[in-house]
């Protein structure tokens, strides 16, 4: 799926600035009952040489529509592919999945290319 994840050239690889991008309509299917799960998709890095286009984010998260994936598992491998395609500064990308049986969750995953 990481193949979809295209990248531009940071117009401004000599400062460090966040880019905050929210991607409130992520769905997956549940692996233990394959129903639908629902959850907004939080990605805020500091960029090195190279930037996430968002088309090709918005494409790479709808192939997650029909995977059976528990949501640590979702997010963990969001930040890696995102990770391994824009190699920024920092990241950190945060799940949060709509309320199933009356419980919601959070997931948070932080990547420092530094430590």
């Amino acid at each position: 799926m990481s193949q979809l994840l295209e990248t531009f050239a940071n117009p401004y690889p000599q400062r460090d600035y966040e880019i905050d991008t929210n991607c409130p309509e992520f769905t997956s299917l549940c692996p233990k009952t394959g129903q639908p799960d629902y959850g907004c998709i939080n990605i805020v890095y500091c960029p090195d040489q190279k930037c996430i286009e968002l088309k090709s984010l918005k494409l790479y998260l709808q192939q997650y529509r029909n995977k059976g994936i528990f949501y640590e598992a979702a997010i963990n491998a969001i930040t890696d592919d995102l990770v391994a395609a824009c190699e920024p500064r920092r990241m950190t990308v945060t799940g949060r999945f709509s309320a199933r049986g009356g419980i919601t969750t959070s997931v948070t995953v932080e990547y420092n290319k530094n430590g």
